[in-house]
């Protein structure tokens, strides 16, 4: 299933948006992708596809996406592709990605934001509207209450 890890490992740089990492720890979770990662891996499938040329390419354009310049991966990757060897793809550490810390997790509450509701009535007893609209015009005698109501 290269070719549909191939197109997994664009899609995945596609949405980077040009950022050279993204920070999962927002989310809770402990894991930076970074974007040469996410190019060395395409670099992989495409070897595991016979596409050394574009596998070369890949790893070029990692380069420089490799923050610092610390390139030692890219070139010892570099001359494996050149000499037809197969590339091994970046893996997340078990239980660093889908897992957030244990601590985050217990400070988590359910945050009610919309309030209880409320059942809202009319005190008026010749009100027989049901519903919500603009205020009403009154009108002269409808609004006060009958004799019953004040007994």
């Amino acid at each position: 299933r290269y070719e549909e890890a191939l197109s997994d490992y664009r899609m995945a740089f596609d949405h980077l948006r040009r950022n050279p990492f993204i920070d999962y720890k927002q989310l809770g979770l402990r894991h930076i992708l970074y974007a040469w990662e996410v190019l060395y891996s395409t670099a992989a499938a495409q070897c595991r596809l016979q596409q050394w040329e574009e596998a070369r390419v890949t790893l070029d354009k990692a380069v420089v996406w490799r923050p610092e310049g610390r390139t030692a991966i890219l070139d010892l990757a570099l001359e494996r592709v050149q000499n037809r060897l197969f590339l091994e793809p970046m893996h997340v550490p078990l239980g660093e990605f889908f897992r957030p810390r244990k601590k985050e997790v217990e400070q988590l509450d359910s945050k009610d934001f919309l309030g209880k509701p409320k059942v809202i009535s009319s005190i008026i007893p010749n009100d027989e509207y049901i519903g919500f609209e603009p205020l009403r015009p009154q009108k002269q005698g409808f609004y006060e209450p009958s004799a019953d109501a004040l007994r």
